[in-house]
């Protein structure tokens, strides 16, 4: 059995926006507020998030695991990588933490994050980590559990998508490869992104999510990575297939 927590479930400003005075933002509904889209995902004693964005500290506070198996990472982009600082709590009681990305992101971690991931050169209280190295072709093992990376595409971008058991994850999608698609099909629960009403050229728009949703015919799907420019929660959820849901953060979920 698998928990997933939806840390955030907001697009890269998140929700509300600095400054915005659009209705959404505006919002008293706390599955208005969204903050910077990631997932944990726990099983037995085992607990791993997908992304730790600019308000990873933040997220965790609110759930407070006692310990930190992993991160695995979708992309290099800011919104899903700049908490990376906040695993210094987990390092100090724990020791190395374990990370998962693709070479490119590794590259791109390493630049922006050298004091703690380049070994030459760390700066003393910085945390350090084992950085494993994953592809879209093989899957990987994380403690006793078989985790299937899936490529999407973000725009020009490859992002990785991760399936473990009947359960898949993907964020910052606009368009996947036929192949990739065979890895999601026969799903319990699919989470995808849905960033607003018109089309985006970097992510699915509604539309485009629900007709990706039709096409690979999960139980049930949940929609995240959402901008204020999707609507209200309330608003959107009563539009949507009964199969369907709009995540809000601290949503959780089990899967058989």
């Amino acid at each position: 059995m698998l928990k997933i927590t939806f840390l955030g479930t907001g697009t890269s400003q998140g929700i509300p926006i600095i400054g915005s005075k659009h209705p959404v933002c505006l919002s008293d509904n706390p599955k208005d507020k969204r903050l910077r889209v990631s997932i944990a995902i726990e099983w037995e004693d085992y607990f791993f998030v997908i992304d730790c964005g600019p308000d990873f500290r933040q997220q965790l506070l609110r759930i407070n695991p006692p310990r930190l198996d992993g991160i695995l990472f979708t992309h290099e982009h800011a919104d899903h990588t700049a908490g990376m600082d906040d695993i210094r709590p987990f390092f100090f009681r724990q020791g190395n933490i374990d990370l998962y990305m693709t070479t490119d992101v590794h590259a791109s971690l390493k630049q922006r994050f050298g004091y703690i991931i380049n070994d030459d050169n760390k700066y003393p209280g910085a945390p350090s980590v084992n950085v494993n190295h994953i592809n879209k072709i093989s899957p990987f093992v994380l403690k006793n559990k078989t985790v299937i990376p899936i490529e999407v595409m973000h725009h020009k971008l490859p992002v990785m998508g991760y399936r473990f058991d009947d359960f898949a994850y993907l964020t910052d999608v606009k368009t996947i490869a036929a192949e990739e698609k065979e890895k999601l099909l026969r799903l319990d629960i699919l989470v995808l992104n849905a960033l607003r009403i018109d089309p985006h050229p970097s992510h699915l728009n509604l539309e485009e999510a629900l007709a990706l949703i039709d096409e690979l015919k999960p139980k049930r799907t949940y929609l995240t990575h959402i901008s204020h420019l999707l609507g209200f929660h309330n608003e959107v959820q009563a539009s949507l297939p009964k199969n369907v849901f709009l995540a809000y953060d601290t949503l959780q979920l089990t899967t058989s």
